[in-house]
């Protein structure tokens, strides 16, 4: 099946979440490294990152502390500097190929403003929130499936998280990369689950492209 349209996650698949723990560390008056350290540890046990922000803080409205720091100027913020190095070329390179590059993943409207404000080489940026159902409920690949426009066996998901990205893409018809990088993507990597249920597995986005490169031509051939 040719490979149609890509459809990429944001967090540790684009963009990097050291400020966003940065920034959590800082609100909570925590040192990173003991966030960082959380992080990781509900990370081993498959659990959500926001468990971690549970364990620091007991108890803790997630939605209401993040409204809080927006309203004190201290909420989300995207610039160049948070994006992988390798995201501009390799999205670039795969428009350059002919495939239609989507951008959606579990993130606030707010976060899909700041995304588009940065002018990826990307034909549609979109969000959880934009669109009111987040990654695994597969409700989210329906919608993914609609902005591909393309059958899901042509669609290419491409993530770190196998809860939240592989799996339920897999489940919902969707062709699957999963990329090494960040915690999720680094403790998983070989897990026999994700290894049987990736199409590719690749360890940075230009790897990507060329695997694709080398797919299709070997289709042709």
């Amino acid at each position: 099946m040719v490979i149609e349209t890509i459809v990429f996650d944001v967090g540790e698949t684009l963009i990097r979440d050291d400020r966003y723990w940065r920034s959590w560390a800082d609100w909570l008056g925590i040192p990173s490294h003991t966030v960082s350290a959380l992080v990781g540890a509900v990370t081993a046990r498959g659990r959500d990152h926001t468990d971690a922000l549970q364990l620091l803080k007991p108890g803790m409205d997630i939605a209401e502390a993040y409204r809080a720091r927006e309203a004190a100027g201290r909420g989300e913020h995207l610039d160049e500097s948070d994006l992988y190095p390798d995201v501009r070329p390799a999205l670039s390179a795969l428009r350059g190929l002919g495939y239609r590059v989507v951008v959606a993943g579990n993130q606030t409207v707010k976060a899909g403003t700041l995304l588009r404000g940065l002018d990826l080489p990307a034909d549609l940026v979109a969000t959880s929130d934009e669109w009111g159902v987040a990654k695994p409920d597969p409700a989210f690949f329906e919608r993914v499936v609609a902005a591909s426009g393309a059958a899901p066996d042509a669609t290419l998901y491409v993530g770190d998280h196998p809860q939240n990205d592989i799996f339920p893409a897999r489940a919902a018809g969707l062709r699957t990369a999963h990329l090494r990088r960040g915690p999720w993507g680094h403790m998983w990597a070989d897990d026999p689950e994700v290894v049987a249920a990736a199409d590719w597995r690749v360890s940075s986005l230009t790897r990507l492209a060329a695997a694709l490169a080398e797919y299709h031509a070997a289709g042709t051939s």
